[in-house]
């Protein structure tokens, strides 16, 4: 890790002490006590795997898979003990390439549902090639009311140069106008080689013409441990870039949920990132509790093995400091673009003001926030800028993590 992301990490968290990750879980997770928990479930299988994808996935394998949903189904139960039900927020499927599940999604929902309620609906991604009539209308049985598409580019440069093939927008309306939902979320990559703000336009009224009313536009970012050879933009196209697009979207009167997203209807929304606390399921998902975070190994025979001992499929566990939840409570929250003082104070029992009063005022100062009463708000320049270093701190952080779990089932220990 650079010097930058150690003296950072050490002044928001007030401590010499690193992040440690080390190879421990509670047997019970202490989800009860938490508010504003999300769920999410990871369905690690593609068709076909993309170079430039960092995320835990394999070749599909029709076998594989349904084991796989079997002991799925069980890491639920074993995580969630308690007679009571607990009220949630939402429920995202994530991957990999859920729908290759397809049939068995309404019984992964139906197993959550016996020890949770979901309150604000449940979302998954979908590749385009599974945007047909006959799946859509099988999640939408399965109690499925949110999906987003994982376009990445409609123009066939793009999808050249990312390794996959051509999306027909046609045949995604076709599809879209049948079965209807209640999000429908299309992404998009944004600061590829020689893109202009023209090609984002023009995927982004595409999506809205043929039935999308939220759109996500996540930047590159070159993985190191991924073999995609595409050459990432540098910071100050990538800096004109995200404004301009931002500022098309606000002259057109689209609403921005977050950093990266927009609709064109104020009740669309998709983002599995801005929750306060989450339980994940499945290979290489991630848990994050009051005072801990965890994630499960990567190797799903691994996976596998350790709930046939009804044992939770934990890799590595982070216990908090006050000081480290916070910043990361802060740094996930900004995702929003927006941190309310009260959201913070009632979660920490403690003053915003009073922790990082010095650096929002920084911030306000240098022009990256403004407040609008309790609301600290990202102008422009404070949201390339927290692009930027999330950037930054994902490269720090996140793919030293993935690059050892990739090949390291149950690591030591890790030490960021």
């Amino acid at each position: 890790m650079g010097l930058i992301s150690k003296l950072g990490r050490m002044w928001l968290t007030r401590c010499f002490k690193p992040f440690i990750f080390k190879n421990e879980y509670d047997e019970v997770l202490p989800y009860m006590e938490c508010d504003n928990l999300g769920l999410y479930v990871h369905i690690p299988f593609c068709k076909s795997l993309c170079n430039f994808c960092p995320y835990c996935k394999v070749k599909y394998d029709e076998a594989l898979a349904n084991e796989y949903i079997d002991y799925l189904i069980k890491e639920i139960h074993l995580v969630a003990l308690n007679n009571e039900k607990k009220q949630v927020t939402s429920l995202y499927f994530g991957g990999g390439t859920p729908a290759l599940v397809k049939s068995r999604i309404k019984e992964i929902i139906e197993a959550l549902k016996e020890h949770f309620i979901i309150s604000e609906g449940i979302g998954i991604e979908l590749h385009p090639d599974d945007v047909t009539i006959d799946t859509l209308t099988i999640l939408k049985d399965a109690g499925v009311t949110k999906i987003s598409i994982g376009i990445q580019s409609f123009q066939d440069k793009y999808q050249y140069i990312l390794g996959r093939k051509k999306v027909d927008p046609l045949k995604l309306k076709e599809a879209l106008d049948k079965i209807k939902f209640e999000t429908v979320s299309m992404d998009f990559i944004f600061a590829l080689p020689n893109q202009t703000l023209d090609d984002l336009i023009k995927d982004i009224e595409t999506a809205f013409m043929i039935g999308a009313n939220h759109f996500a536009m996540y930047p590159f970012i070159d993985f190191n441990f991924t073999p995609s050879n595409v050459k990432a933009m540098k910071k100050r196209e990538k800096e004109r870039l995200l404004n301009d697009i931002t500022k098309y979207c606000m002259e057109k009167g689209y609403t921005r949920n977050t950093i990266w997203t927009f609709s064109n209807n104020n009740d669309a929304n998709y983002s599995s990132m801005t929750r306060d606390n989450f339980l994940g399921f499945g290979a290489s998902a991630t848990t994050l509790l009051n005072h801990q975070f965890k994630i499960n190994t990567f190797s799903i025979i691994d996976y596998i093995e350790r709930i046939k001992q009804n044992l939770l499929p934990t890799s590595l566990t982070l216990r908090f400091t006050k000081r480290q939840r916070m910043v990361y409570y802060l740094f996930w929250t900004a995702y929003s673009t927006k941190v309310n003082k009260v959201d913070f104070d009632k979660f920490f029992k403690t003053s915003l003001q009073k922790m990082y009063g010095f650096e929002l005022l920084v911030a306000r100062i240098m022009g990256f926030v403004k407040k609008k009463g309790n609301v600290y708000e990202m102008t422009l320049k404070g949201a390339f800028y927290y692009h930027y270093y999330e950037n930054f701190y994902t490269l720090a952080y996140i793919d030293k993590m993935w690059g050892i779990l990739r090949h390291e089932a149950f690591p030591k220990q890790i030490k960021l």
